[in-house]
């Protein structure tokens, strides 16, 4: 016979994969000052640096190219011949400054994120050291 004050608590505990699951959901919430592990922030940067200017040349050289051919089809198909030429020129010139765009953003890249790269570079070959 229950009293009206009795208290009555049933605990589940979570399985291991429900303990996973919510320790990612809570990860993905909590904010970091820094990222837990510095060998993968040291790729992230990296891969930044290598990135956006592939990134940035490779939108310039497609976006010159279809320039370069709709002058070629403003030539060939519409028999406008100066402003074709003239719109082919465009997307030549767009074409030939995407590798040296790349080399340039790739140089202010690497300077803009030379001195943490190499900051975290030398603590983790301290700390593999030690």
């Amino acid at each position: 016979m229950k009293k009206q004050n009795d208290f009555e608590y049933n605990y589940v505990a979570p399985t291991s994969e429900e303990r996973k699951e919510i320790e990612s959901i809570r990860n993905s919430y909590m904010q970091r000052e820094e990222p837990t592990d510095k060998l993968v922030y040291l790729r992230k940067l990296d891969n930044r640096v290598k990135n956006v200017p592939s990134t940035i040349s490779l939108i310039v050289g497609v976006i010159g190219l279809l320039i370069f051919g709709l002058g070629f089809s403003m030539v060939l198909e519409w028999d406008i011949l100066v402003w074709g030429i003239v719109v082919s020129v465009i997307g030549f010139i767009a074409i030939i400054i995407a590798y040296p765009l790349y080399l340039k953003t790739l140089e202010f890249m690497k300077n803009k994120y030379c001195d943490e790269i190499l900051k975290l570079s030398s603590e983790l070959l301290k700390d593999e050291n030690n």
